[in-house]
């Protein structure tokens, strides 16, 4: 997929889908959420670098930014995902 319109689409709901798979971790942690929203993240950004650095060296597979800012935007969402829930969480 070498279209940036369609690629820039993907890793807007990638965005979306980690920011709330982070909430989803942070709000099912039975304590410290933000510490378990923020391994989610690191799992993310080391699963997302190897497939960058695949996608990269072995197949033209499309553009080389892509699954660099996936990686890269993976613990930023992890934060905010976590992020989200605290608030929720100090009220209670």
């Amino acid at each position: 997929m070498f279209s940036p319109g369609l690629n820039l689409l993907a890793l807007a709901y990638r965005i979306v889908f980690t920011v709330l798979g982070c909430y989803l971790t942070a709000r099912l942690a039975p304590r410290r959420p933000m510490r378990h929203a923020l391994i989610l993240g690191w799992i993310g950004f080391a699963l997302s670098s190897l497939g960058a650095a695949v996608a990269m060296s072995v197949a033209n597979l499309g553009p080389n930014w892509y699954p660099i800012l996936l990686a890269l935007s993976s613990l930023p969402c992890a934060w905010l995902g976590g992020a989200l829930y605290r608030p929720a969480s100090t009220n209670r």
